[in-house]
């Protein structure tokens, strides 16, 4: 996610910021912390951000963008409906694993979801319309069954993947959930 940052400095400050917050929470790592993992002074990483919630931010607008380009390529690959609601599902959802592996992995959820909502909005919504789109479109090819509107039918998945995200209470149990669910829409989505 922080390789597409072109700025090496900017890339450095969120790469440590992010092991950070892994190792002791976002509440007890410091701008000092963060600028000694990116290898710079404390001043050089405010010319950057401004505060821990302006990285937070920058880390949340960062993994929308991957997932949302993640599920693109998903959804425009060949195959049967399953393995493409399945690649979807599973893009949108690798690498949440290691984050509740961490031992701060639900605070690290709390403070994104606390100081990016309107991030996290746009994103949710964005991928929704990701899915919203391809329902429609394997809907008029013939290819899925919809047990509602395409838009309807997208909802709940980004729902559902949201709330494998904030309710599983391990790492291992969150990537269980992930691929019964994918399995299940793959299942429940095609035409029979």
């Amino acid at each position: 996610m922080i390789d597409v940052i072109d700025d090496p400095k900017q890339a450095a400050i969120l790469s440590s910021a992010f092991q950070a917050f892994a190792t002791y929470g976002f509440r007890k790592t410091s701008m000092d912390d963060i600028a000694k993992g990116a290898g710079m002074s404390r001043p050089a990483v405010y010319l950057h951000y401004k505060n821990k919630q302006d990285i937070v931010r920058k880390l949340t607008q960062l993994h929308y963008e991957e997932k949302i380009s993640s599920v693109f390529k998903a959804l425009q690959s060949k195959g049967a409906v399953s393995q493409i609601v399945s690649r979807a599902i599973l893009a949108q959802s690798d690498g949440m694993a290691a984050i509740l592996a961490s031992p701060h992995g639900v605070e690290m959820l709390d403070a994104t979801k606390s100081m990016s909502t309107d991030i996290v909005e746009q994103g949710e919504a964005k991928l929704t319309q990701l899915y919203a789109d391809w329902l429609a479109r394997e809907d008029t090819a013939g290819r899925v069954c919809l047990p509602d509107k395409a838009e309807e039918t997208a909802r709940t998945i980004t729902a559902t993947l949201k709330g494998i995200k904030l309710t599983a209470s391990s790492a291992s149990e969150f990537e269980k959930r992930i691929a019964q669910v994918a399995a299940l829409f793959g299942a429940g989505l095609e035409v029979k």
